[in-house]
């Protein structure tokens, strides 16, 4: 298997990364338990975690199993500083007055108290990518950067980056650190699948000029690439949308649901499952370095590891174009980014 640069860091990362926001959640803590090293076995390198997933949970769950395993150093942890209250099923009105404000965004004081929580839960005393979550205008992007700088100096944190950020805020970000010596960002990770191709337009380009890495997360669509929908106000039991509501059955379209059919019948004819079309397409897309993959099951997981040594033919690759051309979409997942306003296909 070829391990992948991750941007211009040197550090090599395996051609798939596993995701972990079900961990916790729709996934029980002895399942996620077996899916980490399972893959890590498989020659997997890099999960990624937030501390916002199932209320910290997903992090206890990889910080214990990585311990008992003895694994903690043959892996890179990746986690996020979360953009919401940290407990599950606690929202801001359940918190102080004086306290609610500042549990939450891209402020130093939150930042900082992220890290040392986090460090806690995975039970490590350094986190190899620490990312923001979500960018918000409210906090100057100066303040998140020396934050982040202070803990990469620390000792705390050996990379910095973020996620679902616009790309002009992401070259101003690069700048900055560029003049001012803050630590600079190593990685984006954004929703990329078939559905939702708009990266494309800028963001890719941006990493690809810039030397970013880019991890893309939901590269399945939340099963619309599966065929798991028959309509897009109706969700089969277990899925995210069902479970979750919210901005996640909001990504669920009629258009991406036609299309998500079409590319379940393109698998079947290629002699591959949709799971492993959809993220083969994604992990040999340019410009990406892995796509993130969140396996509730191990026998899900066993379906995608021969992908790692797989190649995505250009016969395959129009195909897929066909059905959604390059940067178009016909699904919104940017949806909890707050600034992409591009109209679906």
């Amino acid at each position: 298997m070829e391990y992948r640069l991750l941007g211009r860091t040197g550090v090599k990362v395996s051609p798939i990364c596993l995701g972990s926001d079900d961990f916790g959640d729709a996934t029980p803590p002895d399942v996620a338990a077996k899916i980490i090293v399972r893959a890590l076995d498989a020659g997997i390198n890099l999960i990624d975690t937030g501390n916002l997933y199932a209320g910290g949970t997903s992090e206890k769950i990889i910080g214990k199993t990585l311990k008992e395993n003895k694994l903690r150093h043959h892996v890179l942890i990746s986690t996020k500083v979360d953009h919401a209250p940290r407990k599950i099923g606690v929202s801001l009105d359940d918190y102080s007055p004086q306290l609610a404000p500042n549990v939450q965004g891209n402020s130093r004081l939150n930042i900082i108290r992220a890290c040392d929580l986090s460090l806690i839960d995975l039970q490590t005393d350094y986190i190899d990518i620490f990312q923001i979550h979500r960018y918000y205008p409210e906090y100057h992007i100066e303040e998140t950067l020396s934050a982040l700088t202070d803990l990469v100096q620390q000792g705390k944190v050996r990379y910095v980056g973020c996620s679902t950020f616009p790309p002009w805020v992401l070259m101003k970000s690069i700048m900055l650190s560029e003049m001012k010596n803050y630590a600079r960002f190593v990685m984006e990770e954004s929703p990329y699948n078939l559905l939702d191709r708009r990266i494309e337009n800028e963001l890719i380009p941006l990493a690809q000029e810039n030397g970013l890495g880019v991890l893309a997360w939901s590269p399945l669509a939340h099963g619309m690439l599966l065929g798991l929908y028959s309509k897009e106000d109706e969700y089969p039991p277990g899925s995210r949308a069902a479970a979750r509501g919210s901005f996640y059955a909001d990504r669920i379209s009629a258009k991406g649901i036609e299309v998500g059919n079409k590319f379940v019948k393109l698998a079947k004819e290629a002699g591959l499952t949709p799971a492993q079309l959809g993220v083969l397409w994604c992990k040999d897309q340019p410009g990406v370095t892995a796509p993130l993959i969140g396996t509730r099951k191990v026998e899900h997981l066993e379906d995608l590891i021969p992908i790692m040594e797989m190649t995505l033919d250009d016969s395959l690759r129009e195909a897929c174009n066909k059905l959604v051309p390059p940067g178009s979409a016909v699904a919104n997942f940017h949806n909890t980014s707050g600034w992409m306003i591009g109209q679906l296909g």
